[in-house]
């Protein structure tokens, strides 16, 4: 492979993952160099399992991310288009020697990416590998194996499902729900279809964007922007569904409407999760991040579990789940996380074990989520752009320095009727604010007094 001189940018290390613009920042040089680099950070014994999402470089940047893996004696086992989640699935269930999916989430579609783990689906973070290969990757260096690695390509699709049909869902206890699935022209709407049928689900089930497209026609696949959620919460309405089941484009975020086209916020959604998961492992350890936090410990808490608060991001979640033997771990952008997936982030698992809620509950979504949505009333997540983060966060300290501060990831103010968290993002150049109060009423003036102050 002819490689070029020009140096990597190295703005596309992120904290948990990588992530830049393709080709100005993410090229196909860059994903061989990557390759060589996990080659010779990890040195894997054994095959690591490589796939792509729908996006429309992502097999071309994979193929030359395999380059790089098998020039430097490594063996790779090719997974071709997959879901993120499939990722875990694939290293833990299988056993490879770590795994690489090259993906850019939900970013636009120019954007490409990837993110990495270990043998054992252990997380790689800046501290664990992270930063080694970005200064392998930087130094121009190369790593040229005494033997070629070899590839063999695998389709896994039939055995993930039939995990997840066996594994966490009873599938004679699903009732006949309508059902609308919007994968956001990801994967994840093909699987959720061989799901249902071949678990024989009583399912009626309506698609929304749920043909692949890695050009993104309606835009940045992230119902998590409120800007795109309409489409998907008035089908919803418009066909009387029992249920909404968003995902984002690599399918390890998932997001719920409510019959009459209530969107779920996932900091709501979480709530029923915490007490299926604590329904299963009574007193357990249940992980949150500080982004929203009084409804989930209401949760964790009356449900006899025992929380725990971890900052903001897969690796560090999946790490501190470890560490803790946690059960489950939510956080409020819509990533859930099960210990029993190897610790990882999946989008479908949270929505069968909605389903078979809703089955056996004999209830409608929107009698069980109003009253705690009315409990806790919620921002939503807003993004600012500012000049000096440092400077805004002390500004916001200084002004709240009566209430009761955390500095864990961010800044974290409480007080008896609303508390917030502003934290700067970890993949673009946004500070984002979440703030939570006891009525509608204080949330609103609350969000727009610290907004000004953030703006100001």
């Amino acid at each position: 492979m002819n490689l070029r001189n020009m140096p990597t940018d190295p703005s596309i290390f992120k904290a948990y993952d990588i992530r830049g613009v393709y080709p100005e920042q993410i090229d196909e040089d860059t994903a061989y160099r990557i390759g060589q680099a996990y080659a010779q950070v990890f040195k894997p014994e054994g095959e690591v399992l490589v796939g792509h999402d729908v996006r429309l470089q992502s097999e071309n940047l994979k193929n030359n991310l395999i380059k790089g893996l098998v020039d430097a004696g490594v063996d790779v086992c090719d997974f071709g288009l997959i879901s993120t989640e499939m990722l875990y699935f694939g290293v833990g269930n299988f056993g490879f020697a770590g795994g690489i999916q090259v993906t850019a989430s939900h970013n636009p579609p120019e954007w490409h990416g990837m993110k990495m783990v270990k043998t054992g689906v252990a997380p790689v973070t800046p501290e664990t590998g992270g930063n080694a290969i970005k200064e392998f990757v930087l130094s121009g260096n190369l790593a040229k194996g005494k033997i070629s690695g070899k590839v063999r390509k695998y389709n896994a699709d039939d055995e993930y499902c039939d995990y997840l049909l066996s594994n966490w869902i009873d599938t004679t206890r699903i009732a006949p729900l309508k059902i609308v699935y919007n994968p956001n022209f990801g994967y994840e709407g093909k699987l959720f279809e061989k799901i249902v049928a071949k678990g024989k689900l009583s399912l009626t089930i309506i698609p929304l964007n749920a043909n692949p497209d890695g050009s993104f026609p309606k835009g940045r696949p992230d119902p998590f922007v409120p800007e795109n959620r309409p489409e998907f919460t008035n089908l919803v309405k418009e066909e009387n569904a029992d249920l909404g089941i968003a995902w984002d484009a690599d399918a390890d975020r998932v997001f719920f409407c409510a019959d009459g086209g209530i969107f779920l916020e996932p900091y709501y959604a979480n709530t029923i999760l915490i007490e299926q998961a604590l329904k299963k492992y009574p007193k357990a350890k249940i992980i949150y991040d500080p982004r929203y936090t009084w409804a989930l410990l209401d949760a964790i808490k009356s449900n006899g579990g025992e929380p725990v608060l971890v900052r903001v991001g897969h690796s560090y979640i999946k790490e501190a789940m470890r560490l803790h033997n946690a059960v489950f771990a939510a956080e409020s952008s819509g990533h859930t996380y099960y210990r029993d997936f190897w610790h990882a982030d999946c989008g479908l698992i949270p929505a069968l074990q909605l389903i078979q809620y809703l089955s056996q509950s004999g209830k409608k979504l929107s009698e069980i989520i109003k009253p705690i949505m009315k409990k806790y009333v919620v921002s939503g997540e807003i993004n600012s752009t500012v000049v000096d983060v440092v400077a805004v966060l002390t500004k916001l300290k200084n002004k709240y320095s009566d209430g009761k501060i955390s500095e864990l990831d961010g800044l974290s103010v409480e007080y008896e009727e609303f508390r917030f968290n502003v934290r700067a993002s970890n993949t673009e150049p946004l500070l984002r604010l979440n703030l939570e109060a006891r009525s509608q009423k204080m949330m609103k003036e609350k969000r727009d007094e610290v907004l000004s102050l953030i703006r100001s």
